[in-house]
C-alpha cells in the first residue's frame, strides 16, 4: 500500500473525480459511510454522539456520518464550527442534506464564548472530530483551538476523521505539535499520509488506526515519495502451501551465533533466534554455536540441529582454518543469520568476514553489526549484484554502522536508512517504534506493529530468525519477505499484548502468538485496512478460520 502525501492525496481525490468519473460528493458519502460504521462497531455503546464539524470537507465527511448514525436511532448532535455561510461545495450539500434529514440537532458555534453555551455536548459517550482534515496546515487557530480544551476536558472517547485536527498530514515525527486533539481511533480514507505511518496519533499504542476505501482506483493513486506500509507484504506468506510439500522447499537456515565461557553467556540469543526461524516456517533450522554452548542450545527444541563450532580459550566462536569445515558448514544452506550473541572478538570479525566473501544470502544482527561497524569496508561491493544481504540495527547500532550520533539517526530516520541501503546495496532494517525497511532502489516501508513491551533483550534475536526464516521460504522476492517478517513479528507481541501485559512480556512469549500473526488478514470484511491496533473481536482464541476473516 503506498503512503500518499498531503498534496498526492487532493491529486488522488480530483483525478478520481475529472479522469474517473467518480462524482465528488459520491467520495464523501463513502468516507461518511466509514466513519458512521467503525463508530457504531468499535464505540457499541454509545448512544449520545456528538460530532464536532469545520467547514472544509472534512467537516463535510462529519456531517454525513452525523446523518447515518441519526437515521440508526442515535441522539447526534453536530457543532459546526463557524457561520454556515462559509461553507461551499460538498460541504455545503453536507449541511443542506443534514438539515433536510432532521435526525440531529444542529448547533452553530460563531464564537468562542459560545463553547460555553453548549458545554453538555462535550459530555457525550463520543466525540467524532470531523473539524480539520489532509488540506491542514499548522497553526490551528480560531475556533478549531478553542474547542481543542473543551474536547480534552472531556470524558468521551473521541474517533478522529482522516487525522487528529492539529495533525499536519505530511508530518514524520512520532510525536505531534502541543495543539492536536486527543484521539482514541482514527478513520483515513484510500491511503495513509506520512503522518498515519510515523505519528503517534492514538492516546494508545493499541488503538486502532484504519484505512477505508471510498471508490478511488488505484491508478489514481500517484507517489513520487517512494513510501509504502510494511504490512501489505503479509501476503506473501498466506497462500497455502502446496499438497505435496516437504521440508526440502521451504529453505534451511544457518543461524551463527553465541558465546559460552568466560566471555559471556550468550547461548539464549541465537537459540531464540533459531526458534523464530523454525516458527516463521523454515523447512530446516541448523544453529551452529561454541561447542561449550552446545548442549544449551539443544534444549530449546528437539527440531533444532545444532553443529558445533571450534572455540577459543574464552568460549567465542572461532572460524576453523580447515576449508573443508567451513564449506560444509554451508553446504545445502538457504541463508545464513550471523551475530546473536557472537561476541567482538577476533573470531567473530573472522566469522563476518568470511560470511561477507560468500554467496550465500545473510542476515546480520547484534554483534554481527558491531564488528562490521569497526570495518565497514568489509561491506563495500559485497551488497547488491542479486546479492541479499539484510542489516538489522537498532539507532545504536545504526549509528555506529553510519558515523553519527544515535541522535543524528533518530532525527532524520528515514534519509539515513534510506542512503545506507543505497550506498551499500543492502535491505537495512532500523528497529524502533514505527522500523523501517529500506531497499537498495530507494523503497522504503514502515511497519505500523508492534508495542512497548517488546523494548526488552531478545526480540531483536527474535527478528532476525523471522527474516531468516522468511528469505528461506521466499529468496527470489526478499523484499516482501523482509517486510513481511518485520509486519509479522510485531504482529505476534500485539497479539501476546493483549493476551497479558505490555510490562511483562519476554521476548520467548511472542513465539507463541506467531500463529495468529500469520493468520490475521489486515484488510476485514468491510474493506478497512488495520494499520494499527487489533479488531475488539478478534481474540487469540480465534480459530484459523474465524481470523481469516
Amino acid at each position: 500500500m503506498k503512503i500518499l502525501s498531503a498534496a498526492e492525496m487532493q491529486a488522488c481525490d480530483r483525478a478520481t473525480t475529472e479522469s474517473f468519473g467518480i462524482p465528488s460528493f459520491d467520495l464523501m458519502r463513502h468516507a461518511a459511510a466509514a466513519v458512521a460504521t467503525f463508530a457504531r462497531e468499535r464505540f457499541a455503546k454509545a448512544r449520545r454522539i456528538t460530532v464536532l464539524c469545520g467547514r472544509g470537507n472534512n467537516g463535510g465527511d462529519g456531517m454525513m456520518a452525523a446523518r447515518l448514525l441519526g437515521g440508526h436511532g442515535l441522539h447526534v448532535t453536530v457543532m459546526l464550527l463557524g457561520s454556515p455561510d462559509g461553507l461551499a461545495g460538498d460541504a455545503a450539500e453536507a449541511w443542506r442534506r443534514l438539515g433536510d434529514a432532521g435526525n440531529c440537532r444542529l448547533v452553530v458555534v460563531e464564537t468562542e464564548e459560545q463553547l460555553q453555551d453548549h458545554q453538555a455536548a462535550f459530555r457525550a459517550d463520543l466525540i467524532i472530530d470531523a473539524v480539520l482534515g489532509t488540506g491542514f496546515k499548522p497553526p490551528m487557530r480560531g475556533l478549531a483551538l478553542a474547542a481543542l480544551q473543551w474536547v480534552r476536558d472531556s470524558d468521551a472517547p473521541v474517533l478522529a476523521v482522516d487525522l487528529p485536527s492539529g495533525w499536519a498530514a505530511d508530518e514524520m515525527k512520532g510525536d505531534g505539535d502541543e495543539q492536536v486533539y486527543p484521539a482514541d481511533g482514527v478513520v483515513t480514507f484510500t491511503a495513509p499520509k506520512p503522518a498515519h505511518v510515523f505519528g503517534e496519533l492514538t492516546r494508545r499504542w493499541n488503538q486502532p488506526v484504519v484505512v477505508a476505501p471510498i471508490g478511488s482506483p488505484d491508478e489514481a493513486m500517484a507517489s513520487s515519495l517512494d513510501l509504502y506500509w510494511a504490512g501489505t507484504a503479509q501476503e506473501i506468506v498466506q497462500t497455502p502451501r502446496p499438497f505435496d510439500s516437504n521440508k526440502g522447499k521451504y529453505g534451511h537456515v544457518l543461524v551463527i551465533g553465541g558465546t559460552f565461557g568466560s566471555a559471556g553467556g550468550k547461548a539464549g540469543a541465537p537459540a531464540m533466534t533459531a526458534m523464530a526461524a523454525m516458527r516463521a516456517g523454515a523447512g530446516l533450522v541448523t544453529a551452529a554455536v561454541p561447542e561449550p554452548a552446545l548442549p544449551t542450545v539443544a534444549r530449546f527444541a528437539p527440531e533444532l540441529m545444532t553443529v558445533p563450532l571450534e572455540t577459543n580459550g574464552l568460549g567465542e566462536a572461532q572460524l576453523s582454518a580447515d576449508e573443508e569445515k567451513r564449506q560444509a558448514l554451508l553446504k545445502g544452506m538457504t541463508v545464513a543469520a550471523v551475530g546473536p550473541g557472537l561476541g567482538q572478538g577476533s573470531g567473530a570479525e573472522a566469522i563476518l568476514e568470511w560470511l561477507l566473501n560468500e554467496t550465500i544470502p545473510l542476515v546480520i544482527d547484534a554483534d554481527g553489526l558491531n564488528v562490521l561497524a569497526k570495518s565497514m569496508e568489509l561491506l563495500g561491493g559485497v551488497g547488491g549484484a542479486g546479492r541479499t544481504i539484510v542489516l538489522t540495527p537498532h539507532p545504536g547500532e545504526m549509528a555506529r554502522l553510519a558515523g553519527i550520533s544515535t541522535a543524528e539517526v533518530q532525527s532524520d530516520r528515514l534519509n539515513v536508512a534510506r542512503d545506507f541501503a543505497a550506498r551499500y546495496g543492502v535491505i537495512l532494517v532500523l528497529k524502533g517504534a514505527h522500523t523501517l525497511i529500506a531497499h537498495p532502489s530507494g523503497r522504503v516501508a514502515v511497519n505500523t506493529t508492534g508495542n512497548p513491551g517488546m523494548a526488552k533483550g531478545g526480540s531483536g534475536d527474535l527478528l532476525t530468525g523471522v527474516i531468516a526464516g522468511l528469505l528461506a521460504q521466499f529468496p527470489s522476492d526478499p523484499e516482501r519477505a523482509v517486510e513481511a517478517a518485520v509486519y509479522i513479528h510485531g504482529l505476534a507481541a500485539d497479539f501476546a499484548v493483549r493476551a497479558g501485559d505490555e510490562h511483562t512480556l519476554l521476548a520467548t512469549d511472542t513465539l507463541s502468538y506467531f500463529s495468529n500473526a500469520f493468520r490475521f488478514r489486515s484488510t476485514r470484511r468491510n474493506g478497512y485496512v488495520w494499520l494499527q491496533g487489533l479488531p475488539a473481536d478478534l481474540t487469540a482464541a480465534k480459530s484459523s478460520s474465524e481470523a481469516a476473516e
